[in-house]
């Protein structure tokens, strides 16, 4: 049986935590869809992506059903889960952020060209994962967050971030309202916001989020980049933007750490 492909940040690997941000390929999937799909709502076989989660789950050392991901709505809305919950449950929650500190439970997202994060501290072992689309981003995801992760620490957080494949900066065309909402967001509108590739600005969504980790007191070297653009390379990831409407979704997931005493 093929396994499902992924890609690790070696920042989270050094740290101990179990994630994958996993790819298009390795799954069951069919047609627009192939292969590691993670959401039926698409218009894929809901037996197809009930076996990928499954591969998912044994990639991240957790029953699939306690790997969550939940209804995602573009908005800054974090929730907070733990192995009393079952995946029918979460699914069906709306938010754009999870929380736990519960080694048995891996925390995900879906994501298609928005950018997903997982957060991981080091010190209680709590972690989170972030679905942030440049709605999102606006809305203030990345800082609920972060402040949900280190409301889980005892005491002296120790945060690290990773950055997932999503829509690069050279593939991310967007209207003038949009990267006026998006520089405004940003604590450097020039280093965001391009006019180089066009008559249109392109966003570095990339670089937004970072900025926004590393504002809320990240050091630079706690923020790692797993890059990719899923965009711009079809045999790897699935793009919205690229396929439309009737293409996969690719999920990231981070298991908590079980720390002794």
């Amino acid at each position: 049986m093929e396994c499902a492909q992924y890609l690790t940040s070696p920042l989270l690997e050094r740290a101990g935590f179990r994630h994958a941000f996993f790819t298009r390929q390795g799954g069951v999937s069919q047609g627009p869809f192939a292969s590691l799909n993670f959401s039926a709502s698409v218009g894929d076989d809901p037996a197809a992506v009930r076996e990928n989660l499954e591969r998912a789950a044994r990639t991240l050392g957790v029953d699939a059903t306690q790997l969550f991901f939940l209804s995602q709505v573009h908005g800054r809305a974090v929730l907070r889960v733990d192995s009393s919950e079952t995946f029918d449950e979460v699914v069906k929650r709306e938010g754009d952020a999870l929380v736990s500190r519960d080694p048995r439970i891996a925390c995900g997202v879906r994501s298609a060209d928005c950018v997903p994060v997982l957060l991981a501290d080091r010190k209680s072992g709590a972690v989170a994962a972030i679905h942030a689309g440049w709605r999102g981003v606006v809305a203030g995801v990345v800082e609920a967050g972060l402040s949900a992760l280190l409301a889980e620490a005892d005491a002296l957080p120790r945060p690290v971030a990773a950055i997932g494949p999503h829509i690069s900066l050279a593939a991310f065309e967007v209207s003038e309202d949009v990267a006026l909402e998006l520089a405004g967001a940003s604590r450097d509108e020039r280093a965001v916001v391009s006019r180089s590739f066009g008559p249109k600005p392109h966003v570095d969504l990339r670089r937004l989020v970072r900025q926004k980790l590393v504002a809320l007191g990240l050091d630079e070297a706690e923020v790692d980049d797993v890059g990719g653009c899923t965009l711009g390379e079809p045999e790897r990831f699935f793009s919205f933007r690229r396929d439309g409407a009737r293409s996969g979704r690719h999920l990231s997931a981070i298991v908590p750490l079980a720390l002794d005493g």
